[in-house]
């Protein structure tokens, strides 16, 4: 740097004032040489700054070259100051959301340690929450998070620190002429403009949003009262950061201005770089050769196409009708799947169960793996629920609930298209001998715990109770961190809280069905515990529910019943395991096995209060040894 210019630099830091040339930018599209990038992030061609690509599970950060003194050295508090963007967030499938993306002060540009995903390339799991972080971030959040106290799936929110906002709204924009708030879809690939003010005279910090056409609206999305002296450091660097997760949205920023004391300049939205298109018109010089062909030539052409594009068709012949397009879920063509799965060619083929063939498959556009479900449905009506219900399912985001992605039709069959577990199914690496390699002990404790939360997440935080009514090993799916996610949603029902859940039929798996089930035909939250305390006990024992005739239980509960009254309740553990655990924590989640799959529906904890077992939050009430349990108070 210039010895001039350091100099000049040295005396504003003295003197607490600070420089028009460092202080304030503008940027109507970006340069290389502009911005320090890291990550997967970069500048496209036209001037986007693309903080994000199809890669999976990274991260991509954008920050000002040139840091900033923040604080006036004299009382120490921070300078107000201004800023204003313009972002778009592309999905990679229609209403699918991904990771968000948050505008960020830090006191260095490479944010070490951070992760992608859910921690949007900001922070981990061991600094997330540390005040020693000295972070400010605005997060653009497109996925709930109950681990972060996210209150819905597309929301701004203020962060310190850490991903647990301290102020946090649904995306939306104030409409002056009617004076009410309306709601943005921030994964609508639109463009939208967002202003972050800080008052250092009232201490106090606004943002605003809004579609990019409409002015700054008089009224914040957030506003809250708070001193940043002890957040921000002396000097900061400003920018922006993303990450990828399962889903892999591409985020981008076209323009961005600041200012400190001040108000940040308006960006010239008409030079802002364009986003990229889905559509593509025809080239002027193809119409016109089109239009220089002679009637006979073109007659003739169109005629082979057209008999070209019936035999096509008839290939992937599918069916749309009126009333899914209420559901609003997105359809894959049969065409996209077809060219996916090869064929649906048997060395695809992952598995065949009672609801019909799994495949693995490649979309052909983004790369992104997918498993595809076919599944034969005769009825009409009765494909018009399941898609009704694929539809509710799908808006379901949860890190321990496989993600269903879509579906598509065609003539009689369809098709459930979720994303891919590259380990498989659970009962493979217990049941299978040809597994290389035994789970141990905190691999069992971690797929148990992931697959409860999920549990709690269907059970007791969504707007309407979903009860999934076949938990079994088989439909717990293993990533390639060995993390469990619960899966296979054919058979689940939702229902309001406080209603009562309809008779129907009964169905599930033998072994894990609750005795109330087959005497009322209701599926509820307690079905379902009764269900998980089985499969805890079959993933602790790594025996099947159903047991072989010649042990002294049919039923593998009734075996670790007569083991725990026995005394020697540990003696059922897998053996597998070589004793290479802690005979409490191994006991433990025995008991809260056995109390969930207690014959007494109102015996069985709730899966908030299986929770807080596992936490260690509440204490397991006595379990008699003839295997009547006292009920838990809720909490």
């Amino acid at each position: 740097m210039d010895p001039k210019l350091s100099l000049l630099l040295v005396i504003c830091m003295l003197t607490g004032i600070t420089a028009n040339k460092y202080d304030e930018f503008t940027y109507n599209g970006f340069k290389r040489s502009e911005l320090y990038l890291d990550g997967i992030a970069e500048i496209t061609p036209n001037g986007l700054l693309r903080l994000t690509n199809t890669t999976r599970s990274q991260r991509g950060h954008a920050f000002h070259k040139v840091p900033l003194h923040l604080k006036n050295s004299s009382d120490g508090n921070v300078y107000s100051f201004s800023t204003c963007f313009v972002f778009a967030i592309l999905p990679e499938y229609p209403d699918v959301a991904g990771d968000g993306l948050a505008f960020v002060l830090s006191p260095n540009m490479e944010l070490p340690g951070a992760l992608p995903k859910q921690f949007l390339g900001l922070f981990n799991s061991t600094n997330n929450g540390n005040s020693a972080n000295h972070v400010l971030a605005i997060e653009l959040d497109t996925i709930l998070n109950i681990d972060f106290g996210d209150i819905n799936n597309n929301h701004v929110g203020i962060d310190v620190n850490g991903l647990r906002s301290i102020n946090a709204a649904t995306a939306s924009y104030f409409i002056e002429n009617i004076g009410e708030f309306k709601n943005l879809s921030l994964i609508s690939g639109e463009p939208m403009q967002v202003w972050v003010d800080y008052s250092n005279l009232e201490k106090k910090l606004n943002v605003t949003i809004s579609p990019m056409s409409v002015p700054k609206p008089s009224h914040p999305l957030l506003s809250s009262f708070m001193n940043l002296s002890s957040v921000i450091l002396d000097t900061m660097y400003i920018g922006f950061s993303a990450s990828t997760g399962s889903s892999v949205p591409s985020n981008y920023v076209l323009g961005w201005s600041f200012k400190m004391n001040g108000q940040a300049g308006a960006l010239n939205l008409s030079s802002l770089p364009s986003l990229p298109s889905k559509k593509h018109g025809r080239k002027l010089a193809s119409l016109i050769i089109w239009l220089s062909l002679g009637v006979v030539v073109f007659i003739t052409i169109t005629a082979f196409s057209i008999a070209y594009i019936i035999r096509r068709k008839a290939r992937y012949a599918e069916v749309l009708e009126e009333w899914e397009l209420e559901h609003r879920t997105h359809r894959f063509s049969y065409k996209e799947l077809f060219k996916a799965t090869k064929g649906f060619r048997e060395q695809n083929l992952l598995g065949v169960g009672g609801f019909g063939r799994v495949y693995k498959g490649e979309l052909p556009t983004s790369k992104t793996e997918i498993a595809v479900k076919t599944i034969s449905h005769g009825s009409k009506q009765g494909m018009r629920e399941v898609v009704g219900e694929i539809a509710s399912n799908s808006q379901l985001r949860h890190r321990n609930l496989v993600q269903l992605l879509g579906y598509s039709r065609r003539r009689g069959e369809l098709l459930v298209v979720y994303e891919f577990m590259s380990n498989g199914s659970l009962d493979k690496f217990l049941y299978d001998t040809s597994k290389p390699t035994t789970l141990c002990w905190s691999q069992r404790q971690n797929i148990i715990r992931g697959v409860a939360s999920g549990l709690l997440y269907l059970h007791e935080e969504l707007e309407q109770i979903v009860v999934h009514r076949d938990i079994k090993a088989s439909n717990v799916l293993l990533d390639g961190e060995m993390n469990g996610k619960l899966g296979d949603f054919g058979l689940s029902r939702l229902y309001d809280h406080g209603s009562d859940a309809q008779i129907t039929h009964v169905v599930g798996t033998f072994g894990y069905i609750a005795p109330e089930l087959t005497k009322t035909g209701r599926a509820t939250t307690r079905t379902d515990v009764f269900a998980f305390g089985v499969f805890i006990l079959e993933v602790v024992c790594g025996r099947r529910p159903i047991m072989q005739q010649e042990s002294p239980d049919l039923h593998l509960v009734d075996g670790v019943w007569r083991s725990w009254r026995s005394g020697v309740i540990l003696e059922v553990a897998d053996a597998r395991l070589e004793g290479d655990y802690n005979p409490k924590d191994v006991e433990l989640i025995l008991k809260i096995g056995l109390l969930c799959s207690h014959p007494a529906p109102a015996a069985r904890p709730t899966m908030r209060q299986v929770m807080q077992l596992l936490d260690g939050d509440l204490s397991l009430p006595e379990i008699p040894k003839d295997g009547r349990g006292e009920e838990l108070e809720e909490s």
